[in-house]
């Protein structure tokens, strides 16, 4: 039993599996993080153009039909929410623009 205990054949193999499932998941985290940073800037770009549209007093349609978009008016104030979707949780932006002469 001592012999078996302490023969090292075949541990490379091993080590080598373990490693490539690591950066396997390193690498797939990676890409969830990227994913989801992507979609933080959507909600960003998404959040500005819908209040530059209520600002205006145009309608505004989203690219994506999973975007939740929710409209505030204050004392000249609009303010957007957007949210949208991603990898890791829903990312979640706000702009606001002073409404314009003739908009909502």
């Amino acid at each position: 039993m001592k012999k078996l205990v302490f023969n090292d054949r075949g541990s490379v193999t091993i080590e080598a599996a373990l490693s490539l499932t690591v950066l396997i998941i390193v690498a797939a985290a990676i890409v969830g993080a990227i994913a989801t940073m992507a979609a933080y800037i959507s909600a960003v770009d998404i959040a500005g153009a819908a209040a530059r549209a209520h600002a205006i007093g145009v309608e505004y349609q989203p690219p994506r039909a999973d975007v939740s978009v929710s409209v505030a008016e204050s004392s000249g104030l609009i303010t957007v929410t957007a949210q949208v979707p991603g990898v890791i949780g829903t990312m979640s932006a706000t702009a606001a623009f002073p409404a314009e002469i003739g908009g909502l």
